[in-house]
């Protein structure tokens, strides 16, 4: 099962001039106050990277509930998203199965509780995660009914 899971956060936005007319420079404000993706562009930036397997690995030691099942989801969708919704029951996952990481694991979950707690206090932040074997290959898959 080889592959490579990448954590992206958001860092910052603009919006792409050529699709807002200078009549309605408002509407650019707007959208970026509400987080809208309409002419919006988001930049991210990669925060953390493992393998497929050690990421798995990692959130199977989560308990059983709203957190892991997000995050399991990757396995499935080959990209999720993290915003402020997830935050609490991440945090409370994380927190509750820390005793159990290994060294590096405790290290990805420090820096994941680092993201989670900074976007409490920020929630235009958020977080895509990604498996490398991209779109395609799931694509692929699904196509042929696996």
């Amino acid at each position: 099962m080889p592959g490579r899971v990448e954590f992206y956060k958001l860092c910052k936005r603009f919006v792409d001039e050529k699709d807002v007319p200078a009549e309605v420079q408002q509407l650019e404000y707007y959208a970026l106050a509400i987080g809208h993706h309409i002419g919006v562009v988001d930049c991210l930036a990669s925060i953390m990277a493992m393998d497929k397997e050690a990421y798995f690995k990692w959130i199977s030691k989560l308990p059983r509930g709203k957190a892991r099942s997000k995050l399991e989801g990757l396995a499935r969708w080959g990209e999720l998203e993290i915003n402020k919704e997830h935050v609490p029951v991440l945090i409370a996952a994380l927190e509750e199965a820390n005793a159990s990481f290994l060294p590096e694991e405790k290290q990805w979950t420090d820096c994941l509780l680092r993201l989670l707690y900074a976007m409490e206090k920020e929630p235009a932040i958020y977080l895509v995660v990604r498996l490398s074997e991209g779109a395609s290959d799931y694509c692929r898959q699904r196509t042929d009914g696996r």
